[in-house]
């Protein structure tokens, strides 16, 4: 039983020089525009492949509605689907309760790694409220898909302000930016939601 655990969470290949995505989440439940997004990012960015960061929880959400965490990672590895994107549970085998800690974790174990940080513009709307927001974002550069509904509020938010000086518009070589670096990426777009899902008694 330890091997099988120890394989499920154990890190995806990597190299140094790759440039790989990073997208966490609470995936409850994922869906279509979760891949979607990363598809996006994989195409735009150049990247060797994307993360899926499924996490034991999330300080800013109700833990009264979020699925147990085996069904998260089987339902996200049955929608990723895809060669170039990788589904890990290494912050439950970590003990990271913050993205922050995440990060710090992979960038010392996969050194020379070209780490970037994937969120949805709705996500960046309350970046500002994630803990130790600023370091996240000294750390690897972000890259933000649009999503409907929520471009507006995602460009006049605290963070989104905070790093307009940083933004950029070369996406081809966004990942080999120094952070600070923020690029907004605009492509097909999802009307999903997993609170939408939750709501609907879909999962």
């Amino acid at each position: 039983m330890a091997r099988r655990v120890r394989a499920r969470f154990a890190l995806p290949p990597h190299a140094p020089g790759l440039r790989i995505g990073l997208f966490g989440g609470s995936f409850n439940p994922p869906h279509e525009g979760h891949r979607t997004a990363s598809l996006v990012a994989l195409h735009r960015l150049g990247l060797a492949s994307v993360w899926w960061l499924v996490s034991p929880a999330n300080p800013l959400k109700d833990m009264g509605d979020l699925a147990s965490f085996p069904k998260r990672f089987a339902a996200a590895r049955a929608i990723a689907q895809h060669p170039r994107i990788e589904v890990t549970g290494i912050e439950a085998e970590i003990g990271a309760r913050y993205t922050y800690q995440t990060i710090r974790y992979l960038k010392g174990r996969c050194p020379g790694v070209r780490f970037v940080w994937i969120m949805g513009a709705d996500n960046l709307a309350n970046f500002h409220r994630w803990q130790r927001w600023r370091e996240i974002a000294a750390a690897v550069p972000i890259a933000v898909i649009d999503r409907p509904g929520s471009t507006l509020a995602a460009t006049r938010a605290p963070a989104a302000i905070a790093l307009a000086p940083y933004r950029r518009s070369q996406a081809p070589v966004f990942a080999m930016q120094k952070p600070p670096a923020i690029i907004f990426l605009y492509g097909p777009r999802s009307t999903l939601s997993s609170t939408a899902l939750r709501a609907s008694k879909t999962i």
